[in-house]
C-alpha cells in the first residue's frame, strides 16, 4: 500500500441538443491522494462523470427553455413568454398602480404578399419587421413578442395613455421606413405597412388580464376597417369600442332565433319606364325591448364577429322565399361583405338556396360596397366569377367614397354601379354637379349601367333624366317597407311595376 500524488485535468467533448458541442472543462487545482485501489479510483471517475452530466443537463434545460420562450422565425417571445410577461405587468397594475399599454401589431395584406412574392420572401418580410421594431422599441423600455402568424404585441410601461398611442404611431411609420431601408418596394409604393391597436390600463378595465388585449383587439379591428396603415386607441366612448358593441355581438348570436333580424325592400325605378324593376333587402335588428339597432352599429359588429356569415345566409334564404316567390318583382339586390365573399364555399351555399327554392339566379343581384376595405386576392375573384355562373348579377355600391373603386372597375364586370348620394346632394354647385357628370360618364363609358342612390326631390329627378341615368333609389321612389306592406302597397297599383312612394 503506498500513496500517490495525481494531478487529474479532465477536458470531455459532449454533444447537446441539435448538434451543438460544447467542453467542459474540470480543472482540480489541488494535487489529490488516492489509494491506488481499483475501487476507490472508479468511485471519483462515477462522481465526475456524474458532475459532467449534471451540467449537461442544466445546460440542456437552459437552452430548452429559450427555446420553449423564443420564437424560432424572428427570435422575439414568443405568446408564452409575453403573456408571462403580460401576467407580471398586470399584477404590477393591479398591487401598485404602476400604469402600463398593450399594443397589437398586424401586417397589412400578408396573405397577398406571400402569395406574390412567395413565402420565403413573406419570412425575410417578418423577420425585418420584427428586427426594425424590437431596435425602436427598445428607446421606450417595452417588450415586444411574436403573437402569432404576422400579429406582433408591444408591452410598455407608462403615465399616461396619450403615451401609447405615441408607440403605436411611432410603429407605423417605423415599418414603412423599414420597407425603404429593405428595398421591398415595387414600382415606387411601399408594399410593407401594418395596422395598430392600443389599449391602456384604466379603472374600467376591470380584474382580468384578458381586458386588455382584447380592447387592443377592437382597436385593431378598427384600424384595419378605417384603411389600414393606422394606428387606433382603445376608446371606451367610441360605440364600435365601447361595451354596447359588446352587447350587440351578443344580440346577433340570438337574433334569429329570436326574430329579432327582419327585412324591408326599398323600390328601384327605371327611369325610362318610371316603373320599380328591381328592390334592395336592408337588413334591421331591434333588441330584446324592441329598440332599433341602427345598421351602422350592428353591421360593423357582426363583421368583425363574423357573425355576418350567419346572417347573410339568412337573408339570402328570405328574399328567396319572402320576396322572389312573387314573379312580379324582377330582381332583388343583398348587400354582401367582403368575408362573406372571402369564405370558401360561399358560392356552393347560395347555389344551394337557389336551387332549394327554385329562383333563378337571375333575379338576384349582389352589392358590393366599395367603401368596405378589400383585399383583391383571388378568393374574391374567384367567388365573383362563380357567383355570375350562377347568373346572379353583381354591383359595385357606394361608387365614389372609397380608394378601391377604379380598381374594382378593371377587374370585375359589374352590371350596374351605385353612385354614392353625396355626389348628388353636392350637385346644387356647379362645381358638385360638374363632378357627378364626370363620374358618370367615367361609368358609362365603361360600359356600366347607372344606378344614383338618394333622389328625393322632383329637381334631382329631372336632373337624373337629364343626364340619362338608367335607374334611381330614394325617397322619390319609396321608403323601405315590409315585403307585406310593399307588397300592399303595389297591388294597389294598376300598372305592377309603378312608382311605390311612401304615405
Amino acid at each position: 500500500l503506498y500513496i500517490v500524488n495525481y494531478f487529474v485535468p479532465s477536458t470531455l467533448i459532449y454533444k447537446m441538443v441539435f448538434g451543438a458541442f460544447y467542453v467542459s472543462c474540470f480543472t482540480f487545482t489541488s494535487y489529490v491522494n488516492w489509494k491506488l485501489n481499483e475501487e476507490r479510483y472508479n468511485v471519483f471517475l462515477n462522481a465526475l462523470e456524474a458532475k459532467i452530466q449534471h451540467n449537461e443537463a442544466t445546460e440542456r434545460g437552459k437552452a430548452l427553455l429559450r427555446l420553449s420562450r423564443t420564437d424560432p422565425l424572428t427570435g422575439l417571445e414568443n405568446r408564452r413568454a409575453i403573456d408571462e410577461k403580460l401576467r407580471d405587468y398586470w399584477n404590477d397594475w393591479q398591487k401598485v398602480g404602476t400604469s402600463f399599454g398593450a399594443i397589437l401589431i398586424d401586417v397589412d395584406f400578408f396573405k397577398k404578399f406571400n402569395d406574390c412574392y412567395g413565402h420565403q420572401e413573406g419570412d425575410r418580410c417578418l423577420i425585418h419587421v420584427a428586427n426594425a421594431l424590437s431596435d425602436m422599441i427598445k428607446q421606450y423600455n417595452g417588450s415586444i413578442g411574436r403573437y402569432g402568424g404576422e400579429e406582433f404585441i408591444v408591452l410598455a410601461r407608462m403615465e399616461k395613455k396619450e403615451q401609447i398611442l405615441d408607440i403605436a404611431e411611432a410603429i407605423c411609420s417605423t415599418v414603412e421606413n423599414l420597407a425603404l431601408t429593405h428595398e421591398l418596394r415595387r414600382d415606387g409604393v411601399s408594399i410593407v405597412t401594418v395596422s395598430v391597436g392600443a389599449a391602456f390600463t384604466r379603472t374600467q378595465t376591470g380584474a382580468k388580464l384578458e381586458k386588455i388585449i382584447h380592447e387592443a383587439d377592437r382597436a385593431l379591428y378598427l384600424a384595419k376597417a378605417g384603411g389600414r396603415n393606422c394606428a387606433r386607441l382603445f376608446d371606451p366612448t367610441d360605440p364600435q369600442s365601447s361595451d354596447e358593441s359588446e352587447n350587440i355581438a351578443a344580440l346577433l348570436k340570438i337574433a334569429i332565433g329570436q326574430n329579432l333580424v327582419s327585412l324591408v325592400y326599398q323600390p328601384i325605378q327605371d327611369v325610362k319606364s318610371d316603373r320599380v324593376e328591381a328592390v334592395e333587402a336592408l337588413m334591421r335588428l331591434k333588441m330584446l325591448d324592441g329598440t332599433s339597432v341602427p345598421p351602422s352599429l350592428f353591421i360593423p359588429v357582426a363583421e368583425r364577429t363574423g357573425a355576418i356569415l350567419e346572417l347573410g345566409r339568412w337573408a339570402i334564404r328570405t328574399v328567396c322565399a319572402e320576396l322572389l316567390a312573387d314573379d312580379h318583382v324582377r330582381v332583388v339586390s343583398v348587400n354582401v361583405s367582403p368575408i362573406q365573399l372571402k369564405t370558401p364555399g360561399f358560392a356552393t351555399s347560395v347555389a344551394t338556396i337557389l336551387g332549394e327554392t327554385g329562383v333563378a339566379g337571375s333575379r338576384l343581384a349582389f352589392e358590393i360596397t366599395e367603401g368596405l376595405e378589400m383585399e383583391m386576392h383571388s378568393d374574391i375573384l374567384r367567388c365573383i366569377s362563380d357567383l355570375k355562373l350562377l347568373g346572379i348579377k353583381i354591383w359595385l355600391d357606394d361608387f365614389g367614397t372609397g380608394f378601391a373603386g377604379l380598381s374594382w372597375l378593371r377587374l370585375i364586370d359589374f352590371d350596374t354601379v351605385k353612385i354614392d348620394r353625396s355626389f348628388l346632394h353636392d350637385c346644387s354647385s356647379p362645381s358638385g354637379k360638374a363632378m357627378l357628370q364626370d363620374i358618370i360618364t367615367l361609368v358609362r363609358n365603361r360600359g356600366h349601367k347607372i344606378l344614383v342612390e338618394g333622389v328625393e326631390t322632383d329637381e334631382q329627378m329631372a336632373l337624373m333624366r337629364e343626364f340619362g341615368i338608367d335607374k334611381i333609389q330614394g325617397f322619390h321612389v319609396g321608403r323601405p317597407a315590409p315585403a307585406v306592406s310593399f307588397q300592399a302597397k303595389r297591388a294597389m297599383r294598376k300598372r305592377p311595376f309603378a312608382v311605390l312612394k311612401s304615405a
